[in-house]
């Protein structure tokens, strides 16, 4: 039986992950909703120090989901200091998560959590007269390259992936999901199981030679 340390686990794609993956392995859930605060560096160093784990699977990030009350910004408006809060959680937690992994487990495997805003610019149409966080893109973005950094540094005795979902459908309002699903090649968004299998897959020898590879499963959202 496998150890697996899912992080963010509580969220939407942490919590069908959670629940896919304990079927057959030991899960391991941290998440701020359990008191686990992982910007805090002290407890991270001590929990991966005291909890051993084969596989490290990083669903925690901080994102500005569509709501109804959700505030109208646009990038000249958007606080700085909000920014630097993507940055802080998004990269430099996400950074310190992984090394304390690597540093107390030998010959395992870490997959992280990227988006198609790490790859190109949110539509600002879809927005309804505000715009995606700017903040959250460029944070993503750079989970890209922390991922391949880590890949060339950790090899050959941890493999580390980058997954780039699309659009999880999680009460947006229909004409959100419309919109996104009008620029989708599959024509529909992601429905929140669909990566469970491709977490199964990174977290066995089935994935060994893997290391470095960025896994896109968005429905052909960035391939226009």
């Amino acid at each position: 039986m496998k150890k697996i340390t899912i992080t963010g686990s509580e969220g939407l794609l942490g919590k069908e992950i959670s629940k896919f993956l304990k079927k057959k392995n030991k899960v391991y859930r941290l998440d701020l909703q359990l008191g686990h605060d992982l910007n805090n560096e002290k407890f991270v160093k001590n929990w991966f120090k005291k909890n051993h784990s084969d596989y490290l699977i990083n669903c925690f990030a901080i994102n500005d989901h569509v709501s109804k009350n959700k505030r109208k910004n646009n990038l000249f408006n958007f606080p700085l200091e909000t920014f630097d809060e993507y940055l802080k959680t998004n990269v430099t937690t996400l950074f310190s998560v992984c090394r304390e992994f690597a540093r107390n487990n030998k010959k395992s495997g870490i997959i992280n959590f990227s988006s198609t805003y790490g790859l190109i610019s949110p539509r600002p149409d879809m927005y309804e007269g505000s715009h995606k966080d700017i903040g959250y893109g460029v944070s993503k973005s750079a989970v890209i390259n922390l991922s391949k950094y880590l890949a060339i540094h950790l090899a050959p005795h941890i493999q580390v992936n980058c997954v780039i979902p699309g659009g999880v459908e999680h009460k947006q309002n229909k004409k959100f999901i419309s919109a996104y699903s009008k620029h989708t090649p599959l024509k529909r968004m992601m429905k929140k199981n669909e990566l469970n299998h491709l977490m199964e897959f990174l977290c066995s020898k089935n994935s060994g030679y893997s290391t470095g590879s960025t896994f896109v499963v968005d429905g052909g959202y960035t391939s226009w």
